[in-house]
């Protein structure tokens, strides 16, 4: 019989829908009856492509009888983070706290007053590797709540007024500069792998927004250290495992530090920053390889992750049945054994698609089979051979069992979806491209933005969901927005942006000292407020917020946005020099407010050659208005006359206008000049 979570639309909470387990979605009502019945509750956090998160659902809380344990002395809530992700920051940092690591599935006990007392991620069914089992645990928090309640609410409240303190002391009004830039190069420099691309070890990350800040500190600088970190771990990631060599797209994270085995999971978000990335790559150097992947990953969106209603799904699952054994596997669907190449290739074609895609019979994933990569070797292959290869694959591989998708449309994600798609449709002349990112931002705006322009995190199928926007779900689509009126010369995008930035100003700041919260003013009250500048898997919501309110006062002459978007870099001063590599966003925006940004105005036409060359200059963080002589549209286009007639371009920055040009290489020369 399915429990409470049947009338859910998050597709996470839905595969619990059916366990014996009682489950609760996050309510008020939950907590209520754990008030109610005198028991703990246990939180479990998750998402819907989570490996662990679907091994641990099967071990317990598809088990009849942990659930009759879970049922009996607990009201259990099941969250999807990616739905709430306040309620996941929340828990996550008391965890990390607690523990010293955190991860999904996340496991934590608490007090019907909603106060954390023990902490967990995966617990296996049976004691293993040092490990106890998750009925152990069960007992155990049981026998601590009935029989030392008095010492575990003490602990719990001692570890909400931990969080609590640890309130941002950032309210630094000092801007980053040339030193705290330097020190983070410094500081990523002694952290990059010169042997194999990234930062770091095992298990290595995209570090996307990290890449982005070398691009930028290069095109602003001329350091070439910078770029050539940015160009090895991009050329890296795109020979690996880590990317889908027959379908486009990445996968959330390498285990290993050579970026060969990757966990499978293809995240919207990682695919949006990536693609990004790349098309930037390829604005910096012309890099064939970079507009390759970028083109490939942003078909691979279009492809697999847009929805009927024209937004992009949250994720494509790790797993998927193995047709030999029926199991769900991770990576079946994309892993393959020289035999499998034999049957679909033939012996001669197989032997080349071996050599060229690194497929072994010892194997570099389980039970001898391989990750197609391209391994560095010095082999000349013949390149319509290789690609009727690749064809060849992709369509035996769209025969198999294909990974689940979460169908979830999440705002922010959306948002950096949008910026990735019209700005790599825009430098390739994939219209295709710019027009499914308006079709995206046409969704956002009809189904996620009240008339008050207040944001929802999620929809479904067209039904929007019941959760606030945070933060990073008003940065992310506001700067989705801007590259959409930079892209397309569209000023409802921008003034849709600013209702959203609007928000953030009245609603997400600190009057007092300009630092930035994860939820609004009037949000639902957790424990504690949540407030992160450092960056995760996604840009943080601060930095984010930083970025946009620095791009739309560029647009508009705003100085309030302008004031706001420098009062929250003060905390890149903070942390640049200590933690680079986890505030890579910031110092990328950092960078865009030491080159000015630079206003573009190209008074002509649309998508013309000046408004081409205007999108795919370089300097760092750069706005771009194009529009008709007289155009209204957008504020840089005011008082911008044609030129003998002609189409014209006009540059600022830091108040102060070059003279109009009217030639794409006057205009490039202007965009290319570093400012060092």
């Amino acid at each position: 019989m399915p429990n409470r979570l049947a009338h859910e639309t998050s597709p996470y909470l839905l595969q619990h829908a059916d366990n014996p387990v009682d489950w609760w979605p996050w309510s008020a009502e939950a907590f209520a009856e754990a008030q109610r019945r005198g028991v703990p509750v246990l939180l479990s956090v998750g998402y819907s492509s989570c490996h662990w998160c679907h091994v641990m659902a099967h071990e317990s809380f598809e088990d009849g009888a942990t659930a009759a344990v879970l049922n009996e002395n607990f009201v259990n809530i099941k969250v999807d983070r990616e739905e709430r992700p306040d309620v996941d920051a929340v828990y996550m940092e008391a965890v990390q706290a607690a523990t010293g690591q955190g991860g999904w599935p996340m496991t934590v006990f608490l007090t019907p007053d909603a106060q954390p007392f023990y902490f967990g991620t995966y617990f296996p069914p049976e004691p293993r590797h040092g490990m106890p089992s998750f009925t152990q645990v069960l007992h155990g928090v049981r026998d601590a709540w009935t029989e030392r309640h008095g010492e575990v609410t003490e602990v719990a409240g001692k570890i909400t007024a931990d969080l609590a303190a640890r309130e941002m002391p950032y309210g630094n009004t000092e801007l980053p500069g040339e030193n705290e830039l330097a020190q983070a190069l410094l500081g990523l420099t002694r952290e990059y792998d010169a042997t194999y691309g990234g930062f770091g070890g095992a298990p290595k990350f995209p570090p996307s927004m990290v890449i982005e800040f070398l691009l930028r500190h290069h095109a602003r600088t001329g350091a070439e250290g910078a770029l050539q970190m940015a160009v090895d771990t991009c050329e890296r990631m795109a020979r690996g495992g880590i990317y889908d060599q027959l379908g486009g797209g990445f996968a959330r994270y390498s285990v290993d530090r050579e970026f060969t085995v990757p966990h499978f999971e293809k995240m919207l978000y990682d695919n949006a920053l990536l693609c990004r990335a790349y098309a930037h790559l390829w604005r910096s150097t012309g890099s064939e390889l970079a507009k390759r992947v970028a083109l490939e990953t942003a078909d691979f969106m279009v492809r697999e992750l847009r929805t009927n209603e024209g937004g992009f799904a949250s994720a494509l699952d790790a797993d998927s049945e193995d047709p030999a054994s029926g199991k769900h596997i991770e990576g079946a669907y994309y892993v393959w054994t020289p035999q499998q190449l034999t049957e679909v290739l033939g012996e001669a074609d197989a032997e080349v698609a071996a050599r060229r895609f690194g497929v072994t019979d010892e194997g570099t994933f389980e039970e001898g089979a391989s990750v197609l990569q391209l391994p560095q070797e010095d082999g000349v292959f013949d390149a319509g051979q290789i690609e009727r290869i690749r064809e060849r694959l992709r369509e035996a591989r769209s025969r198999r069992p294909a990974p689940g998708r979460d169908d979830k449309v999440v705002a922010a994600w959306n948002g950096l979806a949008i910026a990735a798609l019209a700005e790599t449709g825009a430098y390739f002349g994939r219209q295709d491209l710019v027009d499914a990112a308006v079709c995206a931002g046409d969704l956002l705006v009809r189904l996620h933005m009240d008339p008050l322009a207040r944001l929802a995190r999620t929809s479904k199928d067209g039904h929007v969901g019941g959760n606030a926007g945070v933060l990073e779900d008003y940065a992310d689509v506001a700067e989705g927005f801007l590259a959409l009126a930079s892209v397309t010369g569209e000023g409802v995008w921008l003034e849709f942006a600013g209702f959203l930035l609007d928000h953030i100003l009245d609603r997400f700041t600190d009057a007092e000292s300009g630092a930035l919260y994860d939820t609004a003013v009037d949000a639902e009250k957790l424990i504690r407020r949540p407030q992160d500048p450092t960056d995760n898997a996604v840009p943080s919501g601060w930095t984010a917020a930083a970025g946009a309110l620095l791009s739309y006062a560029a647009h508009t002459g705003s100085e309030p946005h302008r004031t706001a978007a420098e009062r929250a870099l003060g905390v890149v001063k903070a942390l640049a020099p200590r933690a680079p590599r986890f505030i890579g966003n910031g110092l990328a925006v950092a960078e865009a407010l030491l080159d000015g940004p630079r206003e573009i105005a190209v008074v002509g036409e649309v998508g013309g050659r000046l408004h081409h060359a205007a999108l795919t200059g370089t300097a760092p963080g750069a706005v771009v208005a194009a529009g008709p002589e007289g155009s209204d549209e957008l504020p840089l286009l005011a008082d911008r006359p044609l030129v003998d007639g002609g189409e014209a371009a006009y540059v600022c920055r830091h108040f102060v206008c070059d003279a109009p040009v009217t030639e794409v290489e006057q205009l490039q020369r202007m965009l290319g000049e570093s400012q060092a």
